[in-house]
């Protein structure tokens, strides 16, 4: 899919493509209310200033679509973003066991605290990197934490973009 398929493809399909890259429906409804972008930047640059109108509601809508880091599946496989999230967490791949286990269990601590998944733009990050981002994370203050958290989503939703755009 190029720019020029996104603005001119029936709603219904633009919709499925735009939740891949935002598990925000609210997020997906002002973009393809934008429709037609007139050049990627501009998408861009409404992806983010749509994504900071929204509510922790639908931040929250948004990270429920992802997979803890180390599950390569999504929680709802009809997202088709199976092969982009075992992309976005290849460094998973050469994590020893014990950076894996502790993963797990900060996860697990982190998702008792905030109430939801760690998020994190993983792309180019190693397991021992993620694990560090975490543990640091751990100490933030529920409000600031989902900040960060926002940040983040939108850093991997603008990446997804571009993978749509770029047919990758």
């Amino acid at each position: 899919m190029n720019l020029k398929d996104l603005n001119h493809c029936e709603a219904k399909q633009a919709r499925i493509e735009l939740l891949k890259s935002c598990g925000s429906q609210q997020w997906t409804e002002k973009m393809l209310a934008a429709r037609p972008f007139s050049s990627v930047a501009q998408l861009s640059t409404l992806a983010e200033q749509f994504w900071l109108s929204l509510s922790k509601e639908d931040y929250l809508e948004a990270f429920a679509a992802h997979p803890k880091i180390g599950d390569s599946k999504p929680p709802d496989k009809s997202k088709n973003t199976e092969i982009w999230t075992s992309n976005e967490q290849s460094g998973m791949l050469s994590a020893d066991e014990q950076t894996k286990l502790d993963l797990i269990t900060d996860n697990q601590k982190y998702e008792k605290i905030f109430g939801y998944i760690f998020i994190v733009c993983a792309t180019g990050k190693s397991a021992a990197e993620m694990l560090k981002f975490l543990r640091f994370r751990l100490k933030n203050a529920p409000d600031e934490e989902l900040k960060i958290a926002a940040a983040e989503q939108m850093k991997i939703t603008k990446l997804r973009l571009n993978k749509m755009l770029d047919n990758n």
